[in-house]
């Protein structure tokens, strides 16, 4: 009996050491199955946060690329509407720190010798009648008959900084001066009322307020001077050709309508000239709003750049990870402590 009894003991104490070393077996083969899978894991983590890092720095990168590209771009344009707005200055006005009488005074002296050498255009400094124009220009033919005559008026913003006039307010005055001062034509030229279209048209008639009288931007003065000269000068041989042909008791009807054809050309010309001036300042403008919207859309995809470097920046590998049901276990897992054997 006792010996049946050291035999089962025996046996018993013998399967269990069996059982023991196949629970022993197990638990490394479970642990080291964990090491593996954890080993995957890790690398698996790892390659996710390289790929992670990648891709930041590839962003990065392309945001910091592409910015400097745009920067340099909206630089560019920032030059270019500058040196357009510059342009469109100097067609209003080539003075820098001059006043408006010396831009006209040297811009006449430039050609004074060869397109007006017997002109007088001199600063006005008779006020012996209680009035005087800024200047006053005249033009002879080589018998010393007058051609032309002009009362010419400055106007810049600057000479009114106190209270904005506006240029009609000059009208009455300047018609005064070139009655006094026995001229022909009455010419203001004006920096007054910078946004005004109507004078920035080019040259403005303005015969309906005071007989042959203009407002002109600087950038015309010469142009309107040699207009008025030449139209002058062609009237002036159809003058003489007609007290010739009536001294000789002539029929002038057909030289009448010449002369009214010759007027209706010339107002023709000037017209045409006017809506060219026009057009040139239109298109400078709209070159100008061009530039600006392609800015402004520069500057849009400069925002949208810095959103999409922002949700770059906010990648994680939970979010990674959050459709990915396989990549999810794994990760909970290796945040679960494995239990020991005896528990």
């Amino acid at each position: 009996m006792k010996q049946n009894s050291a035999a089962e003991l025996a046996q018993r104490d013998s399967k269990i050491q069996g059982l023991e070393s196949q629970i022993e077996a197990d638990t490394l083969k479970s642990q080291l199955e964990v090491t593996i899978a954890m080993s995957a894991v890790e690398k698996e983590r790892d390659a996710l946060a390289n790929e992670v890092k990648q891709v930041k720095l590839e962003s990065e990168l392309n945001a910091t690329s592409l910015k400097d590209k745009y920067e340099t771009k909206i630089t560019d344009l920032n030059a270019e509407i500058e040196r357009a707005r510059e342009f469109k200055a100097r067609l209003s006005t080539k003075m820098l720190g001059e006043s408006l009488e010396q831009h006209c005074e040297i811009e006449f002296n430039k050609i004074r010798a060869t397109a007006f050498p017997s002109a007088y255009f001199e600063k006005d400094n008779d006020a012996r009648s209680g009035s005087k124009a800024d200047y006053i220009f005249r033009d002879s033919d080589s018998s010393g008959v007058e051609i032309i005559s002009i009362a010419f008026e400055m106007k810049n913003e600057s000479d009114t900084t106190a209270t904005k006039k506006k240029n009609e307010d000059f009208f009455l005055g300047l018609d005064k001066d070139r009655s006094e001062k026995n001229c022909e034509y009455a010419i203001l030229v004006s920096m007054l009322e910078a946004d005004n279209e109507l004078y920035n048209s080019g040259i403005v008639d303005v015969s309906y307020r005071y007989p042959k009288m203009y407002v002109i931007r600087p950038q015309f003065f010469i142009p309107m001077i040699t207009l008025l000269r030449n139209a002058a000068l062609a009237s002036l041989e159809y003058k003489n050709e007609l007290a010739l042909m009536r001294s000789q008791n002539i029929d002038i009807t057909n030289f009448e309508a010449d002369l009214e054809t010759f007027k209706s050309g010339f107002q023709m010309n000037y017209d045409r000239a006017s809506k060219k001036f026009q057009e040139a300042i239109k298109s400078i403008d709209n070159s100008i709003a061009q530039l600006q919207k392609t800015k402004e859309a520069l500057l849009g995809t400069d925002n949208n750049l810095r959103i999409a470097n922002n949700k770059a920046q906010d990648v994680t590998i939970k979010k990674l990870t959050r459709k990915n049901p396989t990549m999810a276990e794994k990760f909970h897992d290796l945040s679960t402590p494995v239990s020991d054997a005896g528990d």
